[in-house]
């Protein structure tokens, strides 16, 4: 059971975050309207999901930043900023559904893509673009005719949400039928292409896209939590640079900004030199000598 941990934690988040079981019942899926709507998630988890207990914190940004006064996202910045100084991107590892579903993709048995680092290291800083243009410069610089803006990322780039949101909300409501129209289809598209590239690629929506990942990545050398290595005993066998899928180098760069804190290269290092830290520093360790050396990232 230990050994899938983190892919236990992974479903029930999944199944506590999606449980409004009277979403899913006939007759068409209701949306949560209660209390907890109030709160965000802290992954990206559709607040259209008919099963969603709360919101999805890149909706309720673009949502404030979007509407006729333009209000600031002082609690939802505070809350992921609060998760990112303590955490980094732990929840991408251990929370996010998408990042789930993306996982359990990949373990289809299929060659598998590796991008050449000249164009797979550009195309990381994709999700700071869209973070920048579509969560935040967008939805508040646009307006309509009616003077208010548009939630860019969640309307016309998505995938997490189309899969959660939208597809069950037309599969399951036939009063939306008629209303499927060019966007839907755009959004369909979408989630197509990131679906069979998750077959390939190793969360290729979270290493390219993602706009939280992109927005915890900024506190990832600064968290309370951090990965630290003890080069007083590791060996420099690559181990854990062959295990990763988001292609980071423990050994080398314990904090990278690309690191999920998905734990797997601990997992398979030969002298446990890779662990969990809150300072970012090993414990002390005794040598044959009786000195003792403390590692450092």
């Amino acid at each position: 059971m230990v050994k899938h941990l983190r892919k236990i934690v992974q479903v029930l988040w999944g199944f506590i975050s999606n449980g409004y079981i009277k979403g899913f019942l006939p007759g068409g899926p209701l949306l949560y309207s209660g209390p907890l709507k109030r709160f965000c998630v802290p992954g990206i988890n559709c607040h259209s999901c008919p099963g969603a207990l709360m919101s999805c914190p890149v909706g309720a940004v673009q949502s404030l930043l979007s509407g006729r006064d333009r209000r600031f996202p002082f609690y939802v910045v505070g809350y992921l900023s609060a998760i990112g100084l303590f955490l980094g991107r732990f929840i991408c590892g251990w929370l996010c559904l998408f990042g789930l579903i993306q996982e359990l993709l990949y373990k289809i048995p299929t060659p598998k893509v590796h991008i050449p680092k000249k164009i797979d290291m550009p195309l990381r800083y994709l999700k700071y673009t869209v973070l920048v243009i579509l969560v935040i410069f967008l939805p508040l610089f646009y307006r309509g005719e009616y003077g208010i803006g548009e939630t860019f990322f969640c309307k016309y780039l998505c995938p997490a949400g189309t899969l959660e949101g939208g597809v069950p909300l037309v599969v399951f409501n036939d009063a939306m039928h008629a209303s499927i129209g060019w966007l839907f289809r755009w959004k369909v598209l979408i989630l197509i292409l990131f679906i069979l590239s998750s077959i390939f690629i190793y969360r290729p929506f979270c290493k390219y896209i993602c706009p939280l990942g992109a927005f915890y990545s900024l506190f990832q050398r600064i968290s309370l939590l951090r990965m630290s290595v003890d080069k007083s005993t590791c060996i420099n066998c690559g181990s854990c640079s062959n295990v990763c899928g988001m292609d980071v180098d423990p050994h080398i760069t314990p904090d990278n900004a690309e690191c999920i804190r998905c734990g797997e290269c601990m997992k398979v290092c030969p002298t446990r030199s890779l662990k969990f830290t809150r300072t970012g520093k090993t414990e002390k360790r005794i040598n044959k000598q009786g000195s003792s050396t403390c590692g450092e990232d």
